[in-house]
């Protein structure tokens, strides 16, 4: 039971990563708060989680919206009193030349991959810097290390999130409080039903797979911290 008695907020949980980091950390004894906009998906993962034994709080939220992330923060505060752990796992994508890209799309990808998790970490750091203690994980993508052609405004944001978790880690580290980026290839997960003639995704990553190196980020020992992990397809970049 790695994370006892740690309270985990986690975004995006009703489907793909966010749903598979908040069943790993529920399973190893924290009490996760489940967000994201879809309150039945949100009920679906608690009652999984409350099946297997752990427990659960579902808080329904926008989180690209300042005045929603605020309330969702004080009302698991009001809860539990404490923030132990923020996995920024809301996230979305679309594909296509940047020539075909039009600006709402743009914007909408900066919203849900890059302005919701600064939204987030705003919120939740004032707890964190007080109790001297806490970690954020947000999920990234490897796009930022491999030049994935089609995916501008994804790669704008992925690339954003990366400089902010960066920045935010030396901002943090005299206050005892982790910063780390977990970037990974392609995760076998809905977003892809949406895409035209997708990769194989029987050679993709699982989920929860992604949730395992999550977990290792979350259950460092107070004087180390892993800052930065890219998780890859083993056939590498689909």
């Amino acid at each position: 039971m790695r994370l006892a008695g740690r309270v985990a907020l986690v975004t995006g949980a009703g489907r793909g990563i966010g749903r598979a980091v908040a069943l790993a950390f529920a399973r190893e004894g924290a009490t996760v708060v489940l967000a994201a906009r879809t309150a039945a998906e949100l009920d679906a993962v608690a009652r999984e989680i409350e099946g297997a034994g752990g427990r659960a709080l579902v808080l329904p939220a926008d989180v690209r919206q300042e005045a929603a992330v605020a309330a969702l923060v004080r009302r698991v505060l009001d809860a539990y009193g404490r923030i132990d752990l923020l996995v920024a796992a809301a996230g979305t994508a679309a594909f296509g030349p940047l020539v075909e890209t039009h600006p709402p799309a743009w914007d909408e990808m900066m919203a849900v991959n890059l302005r919701a998790p600064f939204l987030c970490c705003r919120a939740a750091l004032p707890a964190m810097m007080q109790q001297r203690s806490g970690t954020i994980i947000v999920i990234g993508s490897v796009v930022t290390s491999r030049t994935l052609s089609g995916s501008s405004a994804y790669t704008a944001s992925k690339y954003g999130l990366l400089g902010l978790a960066r920045v935010l880690a030396e901002e943090m580290r005299p206050h005892g409080v982790r910063v780390g980026v977990l970037s990974a290839g392609a995760v076998d997960t809905a977003l892809w039903d949406a895409v035209p003639s997708p990769p194989d995704r029987t050679r993709m990553l699982r989920p929860d797979q992604v949730a395992e190196a999550a977990l290792l980020m979350a259950a460092q020992a107070p004087n180390a911290a892993l800052e930065e992990i890219t998780l890859l397809p083993a056939g590498g970049v689909l």
